[in-house]
C-alpha cells in the first residue's frame, strides 16, 4: 500500500471543485491519502484524512490544522525539536485550473525534489490554453475544429451564429457560452472577458458527437479507460460538468464500433506523446461525419476520471512506478577554477 500525498486548493478559479474532487478519492483509492491543502493565500496545511469535509474549507477551520512548508525533498512541519517530513510516497496533483494545471505546481514539485503525478510544465503549457492547444495538436497530426483567437483589446466582429465563447485558460466550462444571435454576443464576450483576457470562438455544430477517453503511459505502455459519451443538451455547462468532480461509480460506455474506439486511441496517444508522461490526463473528442476532433485535454480531469477505469486503484500505482527522471546535472565549476588559473598566471 502507498502513501499518496494528495494536493489540491490553490489560487484558482476552480479552487472549490479541486476541494470536491480530491475528498471523492478518498472512495476509490485504497491506499493511505495525507491530504496538502493550499489556501487562497497559497500557504499549505496538512488536512487529517478523517477530518476533511467540504464545510472544513468553507468555514476557515482548515486554518486549525497543521500548517507545513516546503524544503528541498518535500513538505515539513515545523515540531518541537526541528522540522519534520510529512511522510508519502508521491504527491498527485489534484488542483484543478490555475496553479495545478497552469505548470505553477509542476515547477514547484520540480524544484524541490518532489517525485508527483500529474502534468509537467510542458504539458500544462499546451494544454491549459485553448489557442496553444490547437496549434499542440495540429503538429501532432490531431485535428481540431476551426477558431478565431481574441484578446480583450481587440476589435471583435463575428458573423456566423450560432458559435461558442470560451476563454482560453479556463476549465470546467466556466465563462463558456453558446450565441445564437448578435444581440447575445456583447454579454457573452463581457462575461467570457471576466475571466480571462484572451478567447477563443467556434462555430457551434449541431448533432456533433462527444467522447471522453482517459488513459496514461505506465513501464512504456498505454493503459486505455472506458469510452464514455457524456449526456447533454447543447454543451455540458458548469453545473453539469461539476457532477463529474463527485462521480466515484463508474459511467457506461459508449456504443461504439472497434473501429471508432481504436480511432479514439490513436489520436490519444499523438496527444500523449512523451509530453504528458507521468500524468493521467482525459481528452474530450468530437467526432463530425466519422472524422475525429480533438475538443480539449484534461490534464487533470475531474476526481482523475476514476469512474472511467476498470482498475482506477491498478492504474494509479503502475502510473506512480513509471514517472519520468529528471536529469541529474553536476555542478564541478571547472569552467570558474580555470578561469581563476588562467587569471593566476
Amino acid at each position: 500500500m502507498s502513501k499518496i500525498g494528495i494536493v489540491f486548493g490553490a489560487k484558482s478559479f476552480e479552487h472549490e471543485i479541486s476541494i470536491v474532487s480530491s475528498i471523492a478519492l478518498k472512495k476509490v483509492l485504497n491506499d493511505e491519502l495525507i491530504y496538502i491543502f493550499i489556501d487562497k493565500n497559497r500557504e499549505f496545511y496538512h488536512i487529517p484524512t478523517n477530518k476533511i469535509t467540504s464545510k472544513l474549507f468553507s468555514s476557515g477551520e482548515y486554518k486549525k490544522c497543521d500548517q507545513l512548508h516546503l524544503k528541498q525533498g518535500g513538505f515539513y512541519k515545523t515540531a518541537l525539536f526541528g522540522d519534520k517530513k510529512l511522510d508519502f510516497d508521491f504527491a498527485l496533483n489534484v488542483t484543478h485550473g490555475g496553479d495545478g494545471e497552469d505548470g505553477v505546481l509542476a515547477a514547484m514539485f520540480d524544484f524541490f525534489g518532489i517525485p508527483f503525478i500529474g502534468p509537467r510544465v510542458e504539458a500544462c503549457v499546451v494544454s491549459c490554453n485553448k489557442h496553444f492547444t490547437k496549434g499542440y495538436a495540429t503538429s501532432c497530426e490531431v485535428k481540431t475544429l476551426p477558431s478565431l483567437h481574441f484578446t480583450k483589446n481587440d476589435k471583435i466582429e463575428i458573423t456566423d451564429f450560432p458559435c461558442i465563447i470560451k476563454p482560453v485558460r479556463l476549465g470546467s466550462s466556466i465563462g463558456v457560452a453558446i450565441v445564437k444571435s448578435p444581440e447575445e454576443l456583447s454579454y457573452a464576450l463581457d462575461v467570457a472577458f471576466e475571466f480571462d483576457n484572451e478567447i477563443i470562438v467556434e462555430s457551434f455544430i449541431n448533432n456533433v458527437k462527444e467522447y471522453n477517453l482517459a488513459g496514461t503511459k505506465a513501464k512504456g505502455e498505454f493503459v486505455f479507460s472506458i469510452v464514455e459519451e457524456p449526456k447533454k443538451e447543447e454543451f455540458l455547462d458548469f453545473d453539469k460538468k461539476y457532477l463529474d468532480f463527485t462521480r466515484t461509480e463508474r459511467v457506461h460506455e459508449a456504443e461504439l464500433d472497434e473501429t471508432m474506439i481504436a480511432k479514439l486511441q490513436e489520436n490519444f496517444k499523438k496527444i500523449y506523446n512523451h509530453t504528458f508522461e507521468g500524468s493521467l490526463i482525459r481528452c474530450d473528442f468530437f467526432v463530425v461525419d466519422g472524422e475525429v476532433y480533438l475538443n480539449e485535454i484534461n490534464p487533470i480531469p475531474g476526481s482523475m476520471a476514476n469512474y472511467l477505469f476498470d482498475n482506477f486503484q491498478g492504474t494509479i500505482n503502475a502510473l506512480s512506478k513509471s514517472l519520468p527522471k529528471k536529469q541529474i546535472v553536476n555542478i564541478t565549476y571547472d569552467y570558474v577554477n580555470k578561469i581563476q588559473s588562467a587569471k593566476g598566471k
